[in-house]
């Protein structure tokens, strides 16, 4: 019995699972820590959780595993469809193993009918993330299709609201919310990319949860590809939430012997949308993979000079940034074979002669003497039609029946699924790495994968997902320090599956900072700061026509890795001693910013932001108060600091860096601003009267 009733618990997070009868795991209880539990305890809460079986239903209670199966009565979305030339469509699995660890549970079970085996994991990670992962076996005589492979996590009747994410090209992680009600909240991602629109995080809870408190359940799918997640409520009043990948018809077709693992999917509980947020923070920097070293202030040479690449310019830009402090230079699209503009020449990875009659050799031999790393663009999934690799290999572009998709930027996609065009694209790249010592790949993909299908037709984004990993961690493999950036239009490949082999992401393409503080403020739901690739934009914003102060865009840039996608010729010198100023207090900060605790203020003012990062040990914290446009009253009230040490005295000190002319101080700048930590939270202080799209940080240390 003890080992079949299974209570894990870690991170203030407690995940009951009923494993008795050979049945497949169900859950008790997830949420919040219940503290050691005896077998007699734990048996009389499974008890509990048993609802009476209500009329006109199924003669047995209703038994939800993680699995859901229809066998059982569940009349929701099923956790396995698939089938074998239309038989064994309704697996009933019996548990043949159970191994149980203080972390996690996994099952072996099958069904000998319908001849396929299954195998189930559950853990419960040390910052409280819950991740379960399913993988089904052919065992039978017959090819067995698989259709759909979805995980369900249950949650209470008491979670009634949904918050999820939309998005578009430039505008990405927009949250939207409604009414969990009968029915199915379901967002199905069919990009073959993660997409700009992703959920990324589908989240229910209480009504009205925010950032600071209201319990909240939310889901993750960890994969790169056509994906869904869902928020399911029953005529019965279950609810779960669950997600899984979205296969397309006959993507997985399993012989004899087979075997097809879905992606995990994760799991976060929370008392307020905060607390869920760390804890994917907290497991991602427990990660071995995850970036140790500071995150190297960086420039991007893109909406200097775009495709226009002179030595001589580029050479410039190196020196001016290096002045400043930049740590890492990248040379984005432009350099290779016959890539003047954006139609033609992708997939001819090699030097362009006639724009580097030297190679690359004298901008990276320069970029070095002057101290920075080098970084490198590279699109490795998409060709032009107009390029010699299309021309010699036509075979290698996806399409479907023979017939190519649509264009979408002068694009196709490149088969990486089929060996030799994987051969080629990780050979090319590997020679352009080694003989330039690339440290840094800027790693983009800029199109949907609309009909994507292998040779002969079948569909295969399913392959080429697990291609584009496979290239990647192969890189790695062979380049030990490489560090790679996932660019997808900008934010269109931001997921926990891409973020097992790349470094950071690329919020958007769009860095006008007021649009970037909704974009930063919602992708660290589920990405830490150091995984934001946050840089430093023009003056007038390239996407958007806006025109910003320096101040408000580092003062946005400043919470990510930070960088610089700015022609620092156009800098007057006020504005380059301006710009060093804010490079010199990211190094000084970025530890903290990098380490410490999101918090994030619940405002009733929809004209400001309150957010910033604490300390672990909460002696330090950064936050930043942000105007994003005009009230309709000329004082928006206090500004309070959550989080701190409640007994701390700390002082607060406004950071300015620049022209301050538009602030109006409070009176208690002029004081010795030394406040407890419990004022802070509990009273707040007056904030400055500021403009429209204004940002001014508080540094606060404990005295």
């Amino acid at each position: 019995m003890p080992d079949e009733l299974v209570h894990l618990t870690a991170g203030g997070v407690s995940l009951v699972l009923d494993c008795r009868d050979r049945a497949l795991p169900a859950v008790v209880h997830w949420g919040a820590a219940l503290g050691p539990l005896d077998d007699a305890e734990l048996v009389a809460l499974a008890a509990a959780d048993v609802a009476p079986v209500a009329q006109n239903e199924v003669d047995v209670p209703v038994r939800l595993a993680i699995l859901p199966e229809p066998h059982r009565g569940w009349t929701g979305r099923p956790g396995l469809s698939g089938h074998r030339d239309g038989r064994d469509w309704s697996p009933a699995f019996t548990v043949s193993t159970l191994d149980v660890t203080d972390t996690s549970v996994t099952v072996e079970a099958e069904d000998t009918t319908a001849g396929l085996a299954l195998r189930l994991t559950v853990e419960l990670l040390a910052s409280g993330l819950v991740r379960t992962r399913a993988a089904v076996t052919n065992t039978g005589a017959g090819t067995y299709t698989v259709d759909d492979l979805t995980l369900a996590l249950p949650i209470p009747s008491h979670a009634r609201e949904v918050l999820d994410f939309a998005g578009r090209w430039g505008k990405e992680r927009t949250p939207q919310r409604r009414e969990l009600v009968v029915g199915t909240h379901e967002r199905e991602g069919r990009k073959g990319r993660t997409g700009a629109d992703a959920a990324t995080v589908l989240s229910v809870g209480e009504p009205g949860f925010g950032f600071a408190r209201g319990e909240v359940w939310g889901v993750h799918t960890a994969w790169s590809g056509n994906h869904r997640h869902t928020a399911e409520r029953l005529a019965t009043g279950r609810q779960v939430v669950g997600g899984g990948e979205l296969l397309l018809p006959g993507e997985v077709r399993l012989a004899t012997g087979a075997t097809y693992e879905g992606p995990w999917l994760y799991g976060a509980y929370g008392d307020g949308l905060d607390d869920q947020a760390r804890r994917f923070h907290r497991w991602l920097r427990s990660r071995p993979t995850h970036p140790r070293t500071p995150r190297p202030m960086t420039i991007n040479v893109w909406e200097a000079v775009y495709f226009d690449h002179d030595l001589a310019r580029l050479t410039d830009l190196a020196e001016r940034a290096a002045r400043l402090g930049v740590e890492r230079y990248v040379l984005d699209d432009g350099w290779f074979r016959h890539r003047r503009d954006d139609h033609a020449g992708l997939g001819d990875w090699y030097v362009d002669e006639d724009v580097w009659p030297e190679g690359l050799g004298p901008i990276v031999d320069r970029v070095r003497a002057l101290g920075m790393e080098f970084g490198l663009w590279f699109e490795p999934e998409m060709v032009n039609e107009d390029s010699d690799l299309a021309r010699a290999h036509p075979e290698w572009i996806m399409q479907a029946d023979g017939r190519l998709p649509l264009r979408s930027r002068d694009q196709q996609v490149l088969n990486l699924a089929v060996p030799e065009a994987f051969a080629y694209v990780l050979e090319r790249m590997t020679a352009i790495i080694g003989e330039y010592r690339v440290e840094y790949v800027k790693w983009d993909l800029n199109r949907d994968l609309l009909e994507a299908g292998r040779p002969g037709g079948g569909a295969a984004v399913h392959e080429q997902t697990l291609a584009a990993y496979r290239l990647m961690a192969t890189l790695k493999e062979r380049f030990p320090r490489l560090e790679i950036e996932s660019c997808s239009s900008g934010g269109a490949r931001v997921d926990l599956g891409v973020i097992e082999h790349t470094d950071r992401v690329w919020v958007s393409d769009d860095i006008d900072p007021l649009e970037r503080q909704q974009m930063h403020r919602w992708t660290q739901q589920l990405l830490p700061p150091e995984l934001l690739g946050a840089h430093i934009a023009s003056r007038r914003s390239h996407t958007t026509g806006r025109v910003h102060d320096l101040a408000f865009r580092a003062g946005t840039a400043i919470i990510g890795h930070l960088g610089i996608e700015w022609d620092l010729t156009q800098a007057t010198p006020d504005e380059e001693r301006d710009l060093a100023t804010w490079i010199a207090l990211y190094k000084e900060l970025r530890s903290l910013l990098h380490g410490g605790d999101l918090v994030r203020i619940d405002e009733v003012d929809d004209t400001r932001l309150v957010y910033g990062t604490v300390a672990p040990d909460k002696r330090r914290a950064l936050f930043s108060f942000v105007s994003t446009g005009r009230s309709e009253v000329s004082g928006t009230g206090r500004i309070r600091f959550r989080d701190l040490d409640p007994g701390a005295s700390y002082r607060v000190d406004p950071v300015v860096i620049g022209d301050d002319s538009g602030i109006v101080a409070p009176d208690w700048w002029s004081g010795d601003r030394v406040f407890r930590g419990r004022v802070l939270e509990t009273v707040g202080l007056q904030p400055p009267l500021v403009p429209a799209d204004c940002v001014v940080p508080f540094r606060l240390t404990a005295l």
